[in-house]
């Protein structure tokens, strides 16, 4: 909300929204500055601080690792599997990691919903990866509905895909099925929402990223903003925040794992009982910040310990021939045949291997056909 903070003119303190204060009121110029209704209440305890800390070196740790480019690649695939395969796991999805694994390598042609939740989750891991790498992402309302979009493609009605709720929704224990949790009414989701983000971004550089992610992490579900898909849009808006902010492990990354370990812990911590109304403002995050710092140090350690025994594998490595393909890439642009067969005594057949080589490590991408055919750097997912 905006709050009046100079008037010079002897009024009364006045509350306005951004768009009634857009430029001036009765010609006369308002002084304002914006402080969201969104205050969390939480404490700083040792354990917090320790985890913090821990946190902090294990990042610094990992980032100024120098990792051949392959083993990151190999690393990042298997990272994406295992959060896709946990974060709907939590959400009830029966697929094992190795079917999860089989349906991202060999996508069938009809998607049951357990399928399509996989691919769904997969791709939005992806989007949110790239536009990492383009940038900084900032935390918006849009970014929410865009992630929210992916993840529910096909897999509820589409006037919700992607959109805040219009309607009631009851959260029940999956045990008892007895409704265990009434969210704020659907009049006041876009209003906390709002405030939300506001405190994220206005916060960015006051208050420790961690806190911030997990904070955001913890409130979003308790507005619950969409009638399903609200665990997993907030695991990876929270997972990009942390990245945002400096977490650059995102791509190795699955907190999603340890939530999965034991889901009845995750949801206990992560969710509140009651009405929201009664509950908001007892709703105190301390525990909830220790367990979720305590998540991403967990999660850390397990990437430590595969960067120490990551090795290239003979399926990775490569071989004299295949590192003179991309050089000519990287020198001209791109490469055809018939400048490999310039620079290669190897035979035609041999050469087309290469390239399905490099394709398959998703080096390179092939564009054009027959003899125009021609290949360049594959862009980042």
């Amino acid at each position: 909300m905006l709050i009046l903070t100079q008037q010079p003119w002897g009024l009364p303190p006045l509350n306005f929204t951004a768009k009634k204060c857009a430029g001036q009121l009765d010609n006369r110029l308002l002084f304002v500055y914006y402080s969201p209704m969104f205050k969390p209440r939480y404490t700083i305890t040792e354990k917090l601080l320790a985890n913090i800390k821990h946190i902090s070196a294990l990042v610094t740790e990992l980032n100024s690792q120098n990792l051949p480019k392959l083993v990151v690649m190999a690393l990042t695939k298997e990272a994406r599997e295992l959060s896709t395969f946990a974060s709907t796991s939590i959400e009830g999805n029966p697929l094992p990691l190795t079917e999860v694994k089989r349906i991202l390598k060999n996508r069938p042609e009809n998607l049951r919903d357990t399928e399509r939740e996989v691919i769904n989750y997969n791709q939005a891991l992806k989007d949110l990866g790239a536009l990492l790498q383009k940038g900084n992402i900032k935390l918006s309302l849009k970014l929410i509905l865009t992630i929210h979009q992916t993840i529910t493609k096909e897999l509820i009605e589409k006037y919700r895909c992607g959109h805040l709720r219009q309607e009631a929704v009851f959260v029940n224990n999956p045990g008892s099925r007895q409704t265990i949790y009434w969210p704020p009414d659907h009049q006041d989701v876009k209003s906390l929402l709002e405030d939300l983000l506001a405190f994220i971004n206005i916060n960015r550089t006051k208050i420790d990223p961690l806190i911030l992610a997990g904070i955001f992490h913890k409130q979003f579900v308790i507005v619950h903003p969409f009638m399903d898909g609200n665990g997993r849009t907030t695991r990876l808006a929270a997972k990009a925040l942390l990245a945002a902010m400096g977490l650059n492990t995102f791509n190795l990354f699955s907190f999603e794992n340890y939530y999965n370990q034991n889901v009845g812990k995750y949801f206990e911590q992560v969710g509140i009982l009651g009405n929201y109304y009664d509950e908001k403002d007892k709703v105190d995050f301390t525990r909830w910040l220790e367990y979720f710092t305590g998540g991403i140090i967990d999660e850390l350690l397990r990437v430590k310990k595969e960067l120490e025994t990551a090795t290239p594998t003979p399926e990775t490595a490569l071989k004299p021939y295949h590192q003179q393909i991309l050089g000519h890439i990287k020198d001209h642009g791109y490469v055809t045949d018939r400048d490999y067969s310039l620079i290669t005594k190897r035979a035609k057949a041999t050469r087309n291997h290469d390239f399905n080589k490099l394709l398959s490590l998703g080096l390179i991408e092939k564009s054009g056909k027959g003899k125009a055919t021609y290949y360049k750097l594959k862009t980042a997912n």
